[in-house]
């Protein structure tokens, strides 16, 4: 299951004190770590999608909290059968909660640049990048597939990230992918199949 909120552009001063307010103290000292109330809003949004997933999934009522592994990837600490992946941008948020480890990733369309897509992608995915009609929504496509590919497994970034989504490693992946032209973002779920 994935729960994505794309509305946070309209989040208000006023709405990030509530949110805040519902969040567990160490939760709310990462949120506040943020400069911009941009980043403190995604961090307290993401942490309540989390909690809202887990209370309609499973009947999870209590805040759950994280154990950090070795790379980042994080755990629930009183729920370690159940796998969890959160990310956020300016557009939205997104969390995938499974019995199973996923990985997620949302991200802005046009956040890349050429010299960035070139360091990231292969020959391939660069071409297919150029020849696509909105080769920015393109681009956004392939990251968030590398991204969700990387946080599915919490190895960090020990892959040659051009040829990430081709290693056999990873055959037994299912990545979806979901353009949302009108929020202006891609979002990505990897699942072991």
């Amino acid at each position: 299951m994935y729960l994505v909120r794309d509305d946070i552009s309209e989040f208000s001063p006023r709405h990030l004190e509530e949110a805040l307010a519902m969040l567990p103290d160490w939760r709310r000292q990462q949120a506040l770590r943020f400069k911009f109330v941009q980043g403190q809003a995604e961090c307290a949004l993401s942490y309540l999608l989390l909690c809202d997933g887990l209370r309609r999934e499973y009947g999870i009522s209590q805040q759950p909290h994280f154990l950090i592994g070795e790379h980042g990837k994080p755990s629930l600490l009183e729920f370690p059968d159940i796998h969890f992946n959160i990310s956020h941008c300016r557009a939205g948020i997104a969390v995938a909660i499974a019995r199973r480890p996923v990985g997620i990733d949302i991200e802005c369309i046009g956040r890349g640049n050429d010299v960035l897509a070139r360091h990231v992608l292969s020959a391939e995915e660069y071409a297919l990048m150029q020849q696509s009609p909105d080769p920015k929504a393109e681009f956004a496509r392939l990251w968030t597939r590398k991204e969700a590919l990387v946080k599915l497994t919490g190895r960090g970034l020990t892959d040659d990230l051009r040829q990430l989504l081709s290693l056999p490693i990873y055959n037994n992946v299912e990545i979806t992918t979901r353009l949302n032209l009108e929020k202006g973002y891609a979002l990505s779920l990897a699942q072991y199949r």
